[in-house]
């Protein structure tokens, strides 16, 4: 079966049309707050607009259905072309010096990883400031399921959009109807940013702010308005909300469904949930004690500080309230392997995810039981079902993946010219989505003097993590392009 490219640019012409609307709602944005950056967006967003246009109306044609070759093209070419066209708004401005920095800060926020290349993040516009926020909030729960919710007006069938966008190893479903799932997925979405919003400004800061850390929280991005981060506010209140909301961006989309409506059996009988839960309240607690035992001080503070680093490197947020490199070495390391974690599937996390790390621990140990009982069938068991060998195959390929590129680009950064430490902290971040690293990458530091050829390394991490690794790997398969 060949490769139908008459949908592929359709869809990615609705995509650039959404992409346009939202750098027109910056400008007006950027208007209201009488920021002069305002025109940068109004042409920005004319480009954008005659792009896909000229996209969306090739060959055009209202019954083509989108099948599985062509929705793995259609969301890895539409990210790829997202994080494109989302970056002329820096480069035109001239807020940065090359095209490679303005397609890393675009890639970084529309897939929500909040590693950044500005040094000084007050000096920019409230356009700017805006846009940075918009791409994480846009990235968070994936434009393309938005465009799912919207394929009804194309004709187009989504359901193999959302299985190639979706994150995570997940099969529940909220309505059996892909487009009704979509669109209740937003509605938690909306709900809970406009929620926080409310919140935020109701502690202390401004609308502006207020709205833009919404967007970074709901999108698990970590892009803050201030150098400092959540740091700056000096808010005890609005770092326990922070935290608060962090640890529901991480959770299951059809858990919080489940949770808003009251069927509490569906939402407890979620293992990677209770675990999920229970990793964080257990970790918390340790992280408190042992932050206090090595720098000292208030324990509510080191407490405090403990639980939001870890809801903030585990939703892979990315918002900093201290820096965790200079509490101790064995810190350090601890959270450089929060890095590898994730939240949960289903979630606007990135990282391996929890789901993932259950089913390999899960098959270790039964594997102990397989060698002293070889003719036993013990099988692999999530939420008292048994997972299907062909889904545990892919869970251990994807960890096998992950960790050979994990690998391969430390080697290619390293090569590059830059140290260890740095190297495999900044991969491990951009990989998993994160934001913040170790060694020159670390919570109060950026990207900024990072080798140009390093960024587009980077970037191209943060779009295989973003996507999950094999949405993007197997369109470099021979077997993809054949037709059969």
């Amino acid at each position: 079966m060949n490769i139908n490219f008459q949908p592929v640019s359709n869809v990615i012409g609705v995509l650039l049309v959404l992409l346009a609307s939202s750098m027109f709602l910056t400008s007006g944005v950027a208007a209201y707050n009488d920021s002069e950056d305002y025109l940068y967006f109004i042409q920005t967003g004319a480009i954008t607009l005659v792009f896909g246009l000229l996209f969306w109306l090739y060959k055009f044609s209202a019954s083509t259905q989108v099948n599985k070759r062509e929705g793995y093209l259609i969301v890895a070419l539409g990210w790829m072309f997202m994080g494109v066209f989302g970056a002329l708004p820096f480069y035109i401005s001239g807020v940065v010096p090359t095209y490679a920095d303005a397609v890393f800060e675009s890639v970084s926020g529309f897939t929500t990883t909040g590693a950044t290349i500005f040094n000084d993040i007050e000096a920019l516009g409230k356009g700017m400031l805006f846009w940075r926020s918009l791409t994480h909030w846009i990235g968070g729960m994936g434009i393309i399921v938005l465009t799912v919710a919207l394929f009804p007006l194309l004709g187009i069938a989504g359901i193999e959009l959302f299985v190639a966008e979706a994150p995570g190893p997940t099969a529940d479903k909220v309505h059996p109807r892909i487009k009704e799932t979509a669109k209740r997925l937003w509605f938690i979405y909306l709900g809970l940013t406009i929620l926080l919003f409310f919140i935020l400004w109701a502690e202390g800061m401004t609308p502006f702010d207020a709205i833009n850390h919404a967007f970074a929280t709901m999108g698990t991005g970590g892009f803050s308005t201030k150098n400092a981060s959540i740091a700056f506010f000096q808010s005890p209140l609005i770092e326990y909300t922070l935290a608060f909301f962090m640890f529901l961006a991480g959770c299951n989309y059809v858990v919080l469904y489940y949770l808003f409506k009251g069927k509490f059996a569906k939402v407890w009988i979620n293992e990677e949930f209770r675990y999920y839960s229970l990793f964080i309240l257990i970790t918390s607690l340790i992280l408190g004690l042992w932050i206090n035992f090595m720098v000292g001080g208030d324990y509510e503070v080191n407490f405090r500080n403990g639980l939001f680093m870890l809801l903030s490197l585990i939703s892979t947020t990315g918002f900093v309230t201290a820096d965790y490199t200079t509490w101790s070495p064995g810190l350090t390391m601890f959270f450089f392997l929060l890095l590898f974690l994730g939240a949960c599937a289903g979630s606007t996390a990135g990282g391996i995810k929890f789901i993932r790390h259950m089913v390999f621990v899960k098959n270790t140990y039964l594997e102990f039981k397989r060698i002293l009982h070889p003719r036993a069938m013990i099988r692999i068991k999530i939420n008292k079902e048994l997972v299907a060998p062909r889904v545990l195959t892919h869970i251990l390929v994807f960890l096998l993946v992950y960790l050979l590129l994990f690998i391969l680009g430390s080697l290619i950064i390293t090569v590059i010219g830059i140290d260890f430490l740095s190297a495999i902290g900044g991969v491990a971040t951009t990989l998993g989505n994160v934001g913040p690293a170790i060694g020159e990458l670390g919570p109060v530091n950026n990207f900024s003097a990072v080798p140009t050829s390093a960024k587009w390394v980077f970037s191209a991490l943060m779009l295989l993590g973003r996507l999950e690794l094999f949405t993007i790997l197997i369109i470099f398969t021979p077997f993809f392009w054949r037709s059969n």
